[in-house]
C-alpha cells in the first residue's frame, strides 16, 4: 500500500473491531461462543485476536511510512 493514511485508518478500525468491539460482544454473550460450535468459537477467538495484532502492526507501519514520507527533503 502506498497511501500510509489508509494503512493508518484500516489498522485502527481491525483493532477497535478485533481488540474491542467483538471481545465485548462475547463478553456480554450477544455472540454467545460457549452456544456454538467449539471449532467456530476458536476460529471466533483467535479472529479476533489475529485482526487486533494485525490492525496494531498495520498502524505501526501506516505511522513510521507516514512520518517517513514527511521527513524527506523534496
Amino acid at each position: 500500500m502506498a497511501h500510509p493514511r489508509r494503512m493508518i485508518l484500516i489498522g485502527f478500525l481491525m483493532l477497535l473491531l478485533g481488540g474491542v468491539i467483538l471481545p465485548y460482544l462475547m463478553t456480554i454473550h450477544v455472540i454467545d461462543v460457549t452456544a456454538i460450535n467449539e471449532v467456530l468459537a476458536w476460529v471466533l477467538i483467535f479472529g479476533s485476536y489475529a485482526m487486533s495484532v494485525v490492525g496494531l502492526f498495520l498502524g505501526v507501519i501506516g505511522f513510521a511510512t507516514y512520518t517517513r514520507s514527511k521527513r524527506t527533503p523534496k
